[in-house]
């Protein structure tokens, strides 16, 4: 999905290039920053100050602007300006988060490769994989799941997220130069060409949204008769967000296929494909995965492997050889099931799953 494709979310009208750091489409101009078009609709103040920064010399002023810029759900007052120009100094992921203020959800990008969503994400993709179409990762955040596509040899990748700071995190830090980033709101239309037969993938996302159905039917659209739609950990009742039942959840994306989230995590951990299930079946499951995809494509196991060149390091969540949980909140999620595939205390000698059980993990390079 070439920048050629990226079009005004208020007139649907293609945007070209007007200077170095703007897009327009003849009457409205969009900033661009680090190579990520800010073209999220509604945030009048937001693009036209940082646009204004831009035009002015000021690429460090306009950064402050669209890195305090967040989602509706995110409960935190942003940092001050002179703290989020500091922050565009940091060498590395773990001192970006604490700069930008992402507190709990920093945490979720600092270990979202080990944690039990994250591992279910991998046996959804290696069950589902993109089998070299263009994958468009929606709610892409700092980009964990396009890394491992591109270590893995996909080329052809986009992630589109709300918000700018999380992708400024994937181009600085998790992200190879070649993965295009698109700062833009699904609830209003979307700023990308469909490309014919393509992967659209949705993680942790739709319980987010007031209307999951048009995204997932706008998806289905972007994904073409020779595509796919692969949305995972979908709440089921009794998790936050707007919950649905397995079978609500299944509805809205017909002939989709079902997996529980639980059946998800455990195939990564004992590599191998996971099993899908009857909608009907996962009333018990926190959360499910939907997926349509007809073409026949089989799996790809390696994709719930690190790549072979992957420079594996001791899992984080391990201080002085002592299992820590980043935070509460992580804890409360997470813990439980974490817990069945991280032991308390740092195995000597290492177990021959260590690398299935996330004991060594490939972190990206500068974490």
């Amino acid at each position: 999905m070439s920048a050629a494709t990226r079009r005004s979310p208020e007139t649907g009208a293609d945007l070209h290039a007007d200077t170095e750091h703007s897009l327009t489409d003849g009457t409205t101009r969009w900033p661009v920053l680090e190579g990520i078009p800010y073209l999220r609709a509604g945030r009048e103040e937001v693009r036209d100050t940082a646009l204004a920064a831009l035009d002015d010399g000021r690429p460090d002023d306009a950064a402050a602007v669209l890195l305090a810029d967040n989602d509706d759900w995110w409960d935190q007052p942003p940092p001050p300006a002179d703290q989020l120009r500091a922050t565009l100094r940091a060498t590395t992921l773990r001192d970006a988060v604490t700069g930008l203020g992402l507190g709990r959800v920093g945490d979720y990008f600092l270990h979202r490769d080990h944690d039990p969503s994250g591992l279910a994400v991998l046996a959804l993709t290696a069950a589902h994989p993109p089998a070299g179409r263009p994958v468009l990762d929606l709610a892409c955040g700092a980009g964990h799941l396009l890394r491992r596509l591109a270590q893995h040899g996909e080329r052809d990748l986009t992630g589109v997220d709300v918000v700018f700071a999380k992708l400024w995190l994937a181009r600085r830090f998790v992200v190879p130069a070649h993965v295009d980033l698109v700062c833009a709101d699904l609830a209003h239309p979307w700023p990308l060409a469909a490309a014919e037969s393509s992967y659209v993938a949705a993680h942790d996302v739709l319980y987010f949204l007031d209307d999951p159905a048009a995204v997932l039917a706008t998806a289905a659209q972007h994904a073409g008769p020779g595509g796919a739609v692969v949305a995972g950990h979908c709440h089921t009742p009794g998790q936050p967000g707007h919950p649905r039942p397995p079978a609500s959840w299944a509805a809205l994306l017909p002939e989709a296929s079902c997996y529980g989230e639980e059946e998800l995590t455990a195939a990564a951990l004992e590599r191998r494909l996971p099993r899908p299930a009857p909608a009907e079946d996962l009333v018990d499951t926190e959360a499910v995965a939907v997926v349509r995809d007809l073409t026949g494509f089989g799996g790809e196991s390696a994709l719930l492997d690190p790549a072979p060149t992957a420079a594996l390091r001791p899992n984080p969540l391990y201080a002085g050889g002592t299992r820590r949980w980043p935070n509460a909140v992580w804890a409360d999620e997470y813990g439980p099931r974490a817990a069945t595939y991280l032991p308390p205390s740092w195995p000597d000698p290492l177990p021959d799953d260590a690398v299935a059980r996330r004991l060594l993990v490939d972190l990206p390079e500068r974490w």
